[in-house]
């Protein structure tokens, strides 16, 4: 069985096991992915506000009480500490590491939250005949760290991060269409055409995730992406912030209808 067609129970088991350390692009067609932030329980609180301000980068689908690495609401028996390939460690906005499970550095005091990811619908602009560049090249896909602020809360602000899909010209309502259904994979396009009139001066370079090929008839359309909190740990610089690796998802076990 392919990863695309693997329930997410089954792939977590794969990454837990080690089995799987890369990008989760193309895992569990028709379930939620998910980006991970995990903070403090004492900076918990105006994060939840960031998010709330901030439903574009960070639709919040879940946060877990102190301590509790369990998502019951999105994963029940899940365990965030081993079921995402690879994590980041950030210490007063330095990346300290990347390691691929979170046992000898979970603590009681975190608090964990889970927000949706774009590659939620990928699959479905694949259905669509939408073309998904990064799942055809097998990349990462693109990210870019724009010149739009976020709006802050507490310690939390910095810039918004976007994520880039080339997309024909003529399909880019379509995908608008499809996209905007689901808001907390990130909805409708935030940017579509010039990546200057958002702060991104060369597309061949992405802050995260990999480049990939854009025809010359296709369009840059931008989608607010999850790897912001990343972006802001890196301007705020709270004392500890843990994150999945840019592209290395939770895959939950939502489906798009749900």
């Amino acid at each position: 069985m392919n990863a695309a067609s693997m329930h997410p129970r089954e792939m977590r088991a794969r990454i837990r096991r080690g089995d799987w350390t890369g990008p989760t692009v193309g895992c569990s067609d028709g379930y939620v992915q998910a980006n991970l932030v995990v903070l403090p329980q004492r900076l918990a609180g105006d994060f939840l506000l960031f998010c709330e301000r901030n439903p574009g980068p960070c639709p919040l689908l879940e946060a877990t009480r102190p301590g509790e690495f369990e998502p019951r609401d999105t994963a029940p028996g899940a365990d965030l500490r081993t079921d995402l390939p690879r994590y980041r460690i950030y210490e007063r906005g330095e990346l300290q590491e990347e390691v691929t499970d979170l046992l000898r550095v979970w603590s009681d005091d975190f608090v964990a939250f889970l927000l949706g990811c774009s590659f939620t619908f990928d699959d479905l602009l694949a259905k669509a005949e939408i073309p998904v560049r990064h799942r055809e090249e097998g990349r990462n896909v693109s990210m870019y760290v724009t010149n739009r602020a976020c709006a802050p809360a507490g310690p939390f602000a910095g810039p918004l991060v976007v994520s880039m899909r080339p997309i024909p010209a003529g399909l880019v309502a379509r995908t608008t269409e499809i996209t905007a259904k689901l808001p907390l994979a990130h909805g409708a396009p935030f940017h579509v055409g010039d990546p200057l009139a958002i702060g991104i001066t060369d597309l061949s370079r992405p802050d995260f995730g990999d480049s990939v090929t854009v025809g010359p008839d296709e369009v840059p359309v931008f989608w607010a992406c999850g790897v912001t909190p990343q972006a802001v740990a890196m301007e705020a610089k709270p004392e500890s912030m843990i994150t999945h690796a840019p592209g290395h998802m939770f895959l939950t076990d939502l489906t798009h209808a749900e």
